[in-house]
């Protein structure tokens, strides 16, 4: 252990001291604020507003990352930005169920950063759940990088599988289990009312279909949680930068929505390309277990995860502008593999 790492909880090492948890922890929340202010007049996002929040939230993670290789060193940076690499590409895929939740509920453009918010901040209290779980399974289970392992290698396969089967994903309102459970305790009415999300309905309170897409998506969340989480254990053991490649991840999703909304149908190999780096993440966790009982194992380094995530994310959007290249735009693409 360096002489700027902290051992945390449970016994792993890590930078994160109390006051830096506070500190980045205080900054997540003001920054959550900071968008719900923003968001509190429903409006239809220009591009030129979405750039220029997609840039603040590209140059903020840069920026911070390029603190931590100045502050703890190159491997702590460069385990930052992998796993941030990582993470980043996991929640494109986020963004695609999102546009699908949105289009099947038939959200007005005015209210879709709305849903989107209370969907990162779901996402944010789900993945600093799971990261505690994950950081206290490192710790008690001996096999815990194995499970991480199997896990990612089996949502590998699922996603090259539903890839290969040509088969658009759908969306079923009235089949999914969360909508289907709020409309057996509350009626729903038909129209949007705004921002809200109760109403009074015929002298009683009834739900607005802004809480049925809101919850709809906070399920969503916890599946995304499953697989990012052990992902980037899979870069760093250290719970601060898993949740700090997280939390960097997730809070520009709003804004970055609104910019690759167009482009997002017509990435239609993405499936395949997260699929080869969580199994490549799965093997990498694999060998990381068994150097622990069999020294003579290789290990993956963190600088060669980077390279192979990066030329991943690289062929596989080319490869997929190419295949859509004669795609109008006003034409809907047949996207294969989403969750």
């Amino acid at each position: 252990m360096t002489d700027s790492s902290y051992l945390a909880a449970g016994g792993l090492s890590s930078i994160g001291t109390p006051t830096l948890w506070m500190v980045t922890i205080a900054g997540v929340l003001v920054l959550l604020v900071l968008d719900f202010l923003v968001t509190r007049r429903p409006h239809e996002v220009s591009l030129k507003e979405a750039l220029g929040w997609s840039a603040f939230y590209v140059a903020l993670p840069l920026a911070f990352g390029a603190w931590i290789w100045s502050r703890y060193g190159s491997q702590q940076g460069v385990e930052y930005l992998t796993g941030y690499l990582v993470e980043k590409s996991l929640s494109v895929d986020n963004l695609f169920v999102f546009m699908l939740l949105l289009g099947a509920f038939a959200v007005p453009a005015a209210l879709a950063q709305r849903v989107l918010l209370y969907g990162i901040a779901g996402a944010l209290v789900l993945r600093a759940v799971f990261i505690a779980l994950g950081a206290a399974a490192l710790q008690t289970l001996d096999f815990a990088f194995l499970l991480f392992a199997v896990i990612l290698i089996a949502t590998a396969v699922k996603l090259l599988r539903d890839a290969l089967s040509g088969h658009e994903q759908e969306v079923d309102i009235n089949k999914m289990r969360s909508v289907k459970l709020l409309r057996r305790f509350m009626p729903v009415v038909d129209e949007y009312q705004g921002t809200k999300m109760i109403v009074r309905y015929h002298g009683r309170r009834a739900l607005t279909p802004l809480a049925l897409v809101v919850v709809a998506v906070l399920a969503t969340d916890v599946v995304f949680a499953v697989d990012s989480v052990p992902a980037v254990y899979g870069i760093t053991e250290d719970p601060y930068l898993v949740f700090a490649t997280n939390a960097f991840a997730l809070l520009g999703l709003r804004a970055l929505y609104f910019v690759l909304h167009a482009a997002l149908s017509r990435l239609v190999h993405l499936s395949y390309g997260l699929a080869i780096i969580l199994a490549f993440i799965g093997v990498k966790l694999g060998l990381h277990w068994a150097h622990g009982i069999w020294s003579g194992v290789p290990e993956i380094p963190t600088l060669a995860s980077l390279g192979v995530i990066v030329g991943v994310l690289v062929v596989v959007t080319l490869t997929s502008l190419r295949a859509t290249r004669n795609a109008s735009p006003g034409d809907k693409e047949v996207v294969a593999g989403r969750r």
